[in-house]
């Protein structure tokens, strides 16, 4: 078994590369190495996944997108006067067009997002083209404790959380991550929440291992991310990017497989990896609808309405707080 590694502070690092710093080691140093799945989405690995986005395999935007626009006017007709559109994880804000063009009622546009980059240039693109609109982007973790600016928390609220990344959250995850968004968003708030559902397995593993290897890339650049800020030294050619179905969890798992014996240094300590040894980078879990309502009710909120994409099985949900 895997001793941890002592994670005493580097005093020379910033907060946030000293908090990557100590994930990283506490993940590589677990019996079963992993890291934060957040952690794949620095400039690069935001770029990539845009690109992931675009690929055949990958159904997902397509499906959720064609959704959105379809039911555009029945969202519409559930966003109040004066609203205030909230984005977790808003990355490039494609999606969050389809509301701001249906809904002109949305006075305040709120992404939320880890990466600052991506706030940025989503934050300027949108206000070229919705000059009325105010843009408060807040650079935070959704994952943590949810804390809306002013702007925002004086006005209806409507939460949006599109791509199907609630499948990133195990279930348990998935109710506390709801609970803060309810908690955040008030007692009159609506939340627009994507999600695909879980389906045949030659549908999904394409999805998540693509032919031109982008996803693959977008794995492998959490390696280079370590090696750039933390002074580590990895071989991106020594690991292999693997997609596999968890039946039992009910889940797509990316992993990154060594493919060799070999020892990593990382900010001035050693990591062993046997061969065959993976890194576990990402979950996306494929829920079935009961399971969705049922996350849904155990974080306080009622779904509203539904609507489910056919084909593909990707479900846009409306719901209310209880």
């Amino acid at each position: 078994m895997a001793q941890p590694i002592a994670l005493h502070p580097q005093t020379s690092l910033d907060p946030a590369t000293e908090l990557f710093r100590k994930d990283v080691l506490a993940g590589l140093s677990a019996r079963r190495k992993s890291l934060p799945t957040k952690y794949l989405y620095d400039e690069v690995g935001s770029h990539l996944f845009e690109a992931i986005c675009d690929l055949p395999e990958y159904y997902l935007t397509r499906v959720e997108t064609a959704l959105l626009k379809a039911i555009a006017p029945d969202l519409r007709a559930a966003i109040p006067k004066d609203a205030a559109l909230v984005e977790l994880g808003s990355g490039a804000s494609l999606k969050t067009r389809i509301l701001l063009d249906a809904a002109p009622q949305i006075a305040a546009y709120v992404p939320v997002d880890i990466s600052p980059s991506a706030l940025e240039a989503a934050a300027a693109s949108l206000a070229d083209d919705f000059p009325t609109l105010a843009i408060v982007p807040v650079e935070a973790d959704f994952t943590k404790d949810l804390h809306l600016p002013p702007d925002a928390a004086s006005r209806p609220c409507v939460g949006f959380f599109p791509g199907s990344t609630i499948g990133n959250f195990s279930p348990d995850d998935a109710v506390e991550l709801l609970t803060s968004a309810h908690d955040a968003l008030g007692a009159d708030a609506r939340f627009i929440l994507g999600a695909d559902l879980a389906k045949r397995t030659d549908i999904l593993i394409p999805a998540y291992d693509d032919a031109q290897g982008v996803t693959a890339s977008f794995n492998r650049n959490l390696l280079t991310r370590i090696n750039s800020e933390l002074d580590a030294d990895f071989n991106l050619e020594a690991f292999k990017h693997r997609a596999v179905w968890n039946e039992k969890e009910s889940r797509i798992e990316m992993h990154l497989v060594s493919e060799t014996d070999q020892s990593v240094h990382i900010a001035g300590e050693t990591v062993n990896f046997a061969p065959g040894e993976t890194i576990h980078t990402e979950n996306s879990y494929k829920y079935t609808y009961a399971m969705l309502a049922e996350l849904a009710a155990r974080a306080g909120w009622h779904i509203e309405d539904s609507w489910v994409s056919d084909p593909y099985d990707f479900a846009v949900l409306l719901m209310k707080p209880v």
